[in-house]
C-alpha cells in the first residue's frame, strides 16, 4: 500500500486541503511531524514511498464528495513483508529473521507497525470517523493457506481495539499485478477474491487491467491511479454516496 519509489512528475502538484493524511513517521524535508494532519502530497506512507493505491483513493473519494467534506488517510505500510508483521506477538521474531532493508522499514515504526496503525487511528478518531479499513498486501504470503485467517485475526483485532463494528467499516482488499499483466504473484488474487467467505464485510478490489512494470511485481503509475480509483469507486458504492451525496456521519479533519 505504500507504493512503489519514484514520483511521476506530473503528481507532485497536487494539494487539495479536502485530503489529509495523518503522518505515520516523520518527514524531516517536508517538515512534516508523526501524528499531525497535513495536506496529502506524495509521498504518503514514508520518505521513500512513492504513489500508491491510497493517493487516487482519496483524490477519487473527494471528487464524489459535498465541498464541506474531507476524507483522511493514516497509512502505515510495509513494502515486501508478510501479514506476520502486523500481529504484535509475533512481529518481533519476523523482524528478527527478516533481511536488513526490511528491518528498516519496521524501524520505522518502533518495532510495531500494528501498534503503529492503533495510535494513529485513535488519533484520528478523536477529530473524524472510520468508515473503512483499505488492505493491500499478499505477494509475501503467495501460496500461503493461512492467510484468509490471519487477516480475518488482524481485522477482528483492528475493530476491537478502535471499538468499531464490522458492518460500519468494512474491509477492501485490492488485487496484486493480475495475471493479464503477467504477475508473478497473480495466482494469489484468487485467494484474496475469496476473502468475502471467510469475512463477510470484506470487499474485492480487481486489479485487472491494471498496468505493471517490467518486473511485473509493482504496478506502473498508470496501474496506480486505476486501483487507486477502484478503491473508492468501491468505498462510495458502500456509503451509497449516489443516493444520499454523503456519508451518513460526516467527518471534520484539521
Amino acid at each position: 500500500m505504500e507504493g512503489y519509489p519514484g514520483i511521476p512528475d506530473e503528481e507532485r502538484s497536487f494539494a487539495d486541503p479536502r485530503f489529509r493524511v495523518l503522518a505515520a513517521v516523520d518527514f524531516p524535508e517536508m517538515q512534516r511531524a508523526k501524528g499531525r494532519w497535513y495536506t496529502a502530497t506524495l509521498p504518503l506512507c514514508r520518505p521513500d514511498s512513492g504513489l500508491s493505491p491510497a493517493d487516487y483513493f482519496g483524490r477519487t473519494m473527494i471528487e464524489h464528495l459535498p465541498a464541506d467534506h474531507r476524507v483522511g488517510v493514516v497509512s502505515v505500510a510495509v513494502a515486501g513483508a508478510r501479514i506476520e508483521v502486523y500481529d504484535p506477538t509475533r512481529v518481533g521474531a519476523y523482524e528478527a529473521a527478516a533481511p536488513d532493508w526490511l528491518k528498516r522499514m519496521i524501524a520505522a515504526y518502533d518495532g510495531d507497525p500494528y501498534a503503529r496503525l492503533i495510535e494513529l487511528a485513535r488519533e484520528a478518531q478523536k477529530v473524524g470517523v472510520i468508515r473503512g479499513v483499505l488492505l493491500h498486501q499478499g505477494e509475501s504470503n503467495t501460496g500461503d493457506a493461512t492467510w484468509p485467517a490471519q487477516v480475518k485475526e488482524l481485522y477482528e483485532r483492528l475493530l476491537a481495539d478502535l471499538a468499531l463494528t464490522a458492518v460500519e467499516v468494512p474491509l477492501l482488499v485490492g488485487g496484486l499485478v493480475a495475471e493479464d499483466q503477467g504477475g508473478k504473484c497473480a495466482s494469489m488474487n484468487t485467494v484474496i477474491a475469496a476473502l468475502p467467505r471467510t469475512i463477510p464485510t470484506a470487499h474485492f478490489v480487481s486489479s485487472d487491467g491494471c498496468e505493471a512494470l517490467e518486473d511485473q511485481l509493482h504496478f506502473s503509475p498508470a496501474g496506480y491511479r486505476k486501483l487507486g480509483t477502484r478503491y473508492a469507486q468501491a468505498m462510495s458504492a458502500l456509503l451509497d454516496l449516489s443516493a444520499t451525496g454523503a456519508p451518513p456521519r460526516p467527518t471534520a479533519l484539521p
